[in-house]
């Protein structure tokens, strides 16, 4: 197999800015893109494939066939024919709404879905005055938060965050958050769109309508534990390795680069995804096969490859990402 790219699947979205199509390179006649779908599995939002002799297959497709030589045998023995991540960009022009996603017992419980949503972001791009929620900034209780909800104040107990380029959250589930006004985002997750409104701003959607809410789900779906800090530290290292989250779901790394760097992929026993955050350049594997990266773009690298390497061409920033 050899480094896969795919075809962005945009979603409209009632918060939904203009920035997407400008920092991908693309041209669009949609307004409002809230969302990019980078990588998808979710039913009905699979991605295809752009590139080489796989090109119009789906990535659900390719996991049936090609199993662990794409997933790797560790991670295809834990999830069988499911492509366990999800990435997208989201451009917030507006806040978008209070919200959770459960875990994993909850999903299955409750919808009968196999994954829950843990997330992470990492900021691209941000405008005057960005901010976004993510945590409780004081201890509440259930029958609380159902009060604040009812009386809209729910957003006085969530940390608000002044947000830059390069900022980092990670959102286990069950973390209260929500994006911000002016934020651009690249967003790992794992396969799920189970998401529980908490409160949005009395706006309406893209229908006229007011958004329904998830209260009574939502109650049963969050971590009320309190923490000092929700924003990952982290101190990026020219040309190296720069770990960022690492949890049950996901590893992140990210690599700033200006010199070549190459990762091995084969001793991981897992996929490797590449997110190109700014720059261009290639990603080239050891059969020589190489594609060439930009900023916006993502790759999957199988994991039947075996070592890949990063060459940038006018500096290169990536998000590496694997299970």
């Amino acid at each position: 197999m050899y480094p896969l790219k795919f075809e962005p699947i945009l979603k409209t979205k009632v918060w939904g800015g203009s920035r997407i199509p400008a920092y991908k390179g693309v041209h669009t006649l949609l307004e409002k893109i809230g969302e990019s779908w980078e990588l998808s599995a979710v039913p009905g939002d699979e991605s295809v494939v752009s590139n080489g002799d796989l090109a119009g297959r789906n990535i659900t497709e390719l996991v049936c066939e090609f199993k662990d030589a794409l997933l790797g045998k560790r991670v295809y023995d834990k999830y069988g024919d499911s492509f366990p991540l999800l990435v997208k960009f989201i451009d917030a022009d507006d806040d978008l709404s209070v919200q959770v996603h459960p875990d994993d017992a909850m999903a299955l419980k409750v919808h009968k879905e196999p994954f829950g949503k843990t997330e992470m972001w990492y900021v691209v791009d941000a405008g005057k005055d960005a901010h976004l929620m993510s945590g409780l900034s004081t201890r509440i209780t259930p029958e609380e938060y159902v009060s604040r909800v009812g009386d809209n104040t729910i957003t006085d107990v969530l940390c608000d965050y002044m947000v830059s380029l390069g900022d980092v959250f990670f959102l286990p589930a069950g973390r209260i958050h929500s994006i911000g006004k002016g934020c651009l985002i690249a967003e790992i997750q794992q396969t799920s769109d189970l998401t529980y409104r908490i409160y949005d701003f009395g706006r309406l959607g893209l229908d006229g309508k007011p958004r329904e809410l998830h209260t009574e789900l939502a109650k049963d779906a969050i971590d009320y534990a309190v923490s000092e800090n929700y924003r990952t530290e982290y101190d990026s290292i020219p040309n190296e390795d720069t770990p960022l989250v690492e949890c049950e779901y996901f590893k992140t790394h990210l690599f700033d680069l200006t010199v070549p760097v190459s990762v091995d992929v084969k001793s991981k026993d897992s996929f490797l995804i590449v997110i190109c955050l700014e720059g261009k350049g290639k990603l080239i594997d050891l059969e020589g096969n190489g594609v060439s990266l930009k900023q916006g773009e993502t790759v999957l690298v199988p994991a039947s490859v075996d070592n890949v390497t990063f060459v940038p061409s006018a500096g290169l920033k990536l998000l590496a990402c694997r299970v």
